[in-house]
């Protein structure tokens, strides 16, 4: 009995451990600096347009971090609403995150709109055809029958 309480001891400190050194996302930098790289290597940009798009990708990811901080404690009161069977604080709740999401994904495709800008038109027809074989950064899962990738559609 004693070995078991000790056991069930450690695996609760262990997992409080786990749970403090969890990685920190990335930054707004980061993240611009991946989607940078990615294209710089698809679409072989220059210095001066590895520069414009890092100034584009960098302030669309700090937009979707501020609104990331904020979509958390409207979480919180979703899950409250959800233990309190609180209907109308999970509609408005909800609406107010789906009205994020929106404004994500219209930052999301202001940032390819402003990056399609300023490749040439031979890097605008490989972005397209990247995009429409769901290869770009901004790509999410996809595929036959699977939603459709970000950006210019």
């Amino acid at each position: 009995m004693k070995y078991l309480i000790n056991a069930t001891l450690a695996a609760v400190l262990a997992v409080g451990a786990a749970a403090q050194n969890l990685p920190k996302p990335p930054s707004a930098a980061a993240i611009a600096e991946h989607r940078v790289k990615t294209w710089t290597v698809l679409l072989n940009l220059t210095s001066v347009q590895q520069q414009q798009a890092k100034a584009i990708y960098t302030s669309a990811a700090q937009a979707e971090q501020t609104a990331h901080e904020g979509e958390k404690e409207a979480w919180k009161t979703l899950r409250a609403a959800v233990r309190n069977n609180d209907i109308a604080t999970i509609d408005q709740v909800s609406a107010t995150l789906a009205q994020s999401m929106a404004e994500n994904t219209a930052t999301r495709a202001k940032a390819d709109a402003a990056f399609y800008q300023i490749l040439t038109p031979e890097q605008q027809s490989k972005f397209s055809d990247l995009e429409s074989q769901h290869l770009g950064p901004f790509d999410m899962p996809g595929g036959p029958g699977g939603p459709p990738a970000m950006g210019l559609r």
